[in-house]
């Protein structure tokens, strides 16, 4: 895709624009602000997808295709939440499509209440957490419901049917994945915690 700045809007140059501004020329067929767009939030989608467990190979294979599935798609984008959260939902649904085929989600019995719950709720608990190292070392299907949740912005009921899991499943593997990730990041808490699990550390 072309990353050209051309002048629009009065002479301001593409760089200038918001995402939203962006997206609306991409929409009226302007290649070179969907190129800005690609440019801001390329290195965003790639990490996410090395989060959920892609190679650093098919990390760009796939962001590519989530660009251009975007581009192909940008009318459908109306600005109810930032470009960067939209563009990372197609990049993990691709790899999610990917992971299905070799993989499946271990049933769990533990489950919640709230069945229309925010993952982003317990978020501020995890962000100033460096996740790269962490969510690498996290059982597999942990580490793709915590990075759909928290990195893709998705809900427990979008990721679920993202999965085509069962929302305690999906569930359960948050709770316990964040549970492991304070474990980890956090060890001088650790030793409060009444369980192995260590759903008492806080971070």
């Amino acid at each position: 895709m072309a990353h050209g700045r051309p002048d629009l809007q009065g002479g301001a140059p593409l760089a200038s624009l918001h995402d939203m501004e962006l997206a609306a020329h991409a929409a009226a067929g302007s290649r070179a602000a969907f190129g800005e767009l690609t440019r801001r939030h390329g290195s965003g989608v790639r990490a996410l997808l090395r989060r959920m467990g892609a190679d650093p190979a098919l990390a760009d294979d796939l962001a590519q295709d989530a660009f251009l599935a975007a581009f192909e798609r940008i009318a459908e984008f109306r600005g109810q939440g930032a470009f960067a959260g939209w563009v990372k939902r197609i990049a993990a649904r691709l790899y999610i499509r990917r992971w299905n085929r070799r993989a499946e989600l271990d049933p769990v019995a533990e489950t919640d209440s709230a069945d229309t719950e925010a993952c982003a709720g317990e978020g501020a608990a995890i962000a100033r957490l460096d996740l790269d190292e962490a969510l690498a070392a996290l059982p597999e299907a942990e580490r793709l419901c915590v990075s759909l949740c928290f990195g893709a912005g998705l809900t427990h009921v979008e990721a679920a049917q993202t999965l085509n899991a069962p929302l305690g499943t999906v569930k359960s593997h948050v709770k316990r994945g964040l549970s492991r990730l304070r474990t980890r990041l956090a060890p001088e808490a650790a030793g409060s915690a009444d369980s192995a699990d260590g759903r008492r550390v806080h971070v």
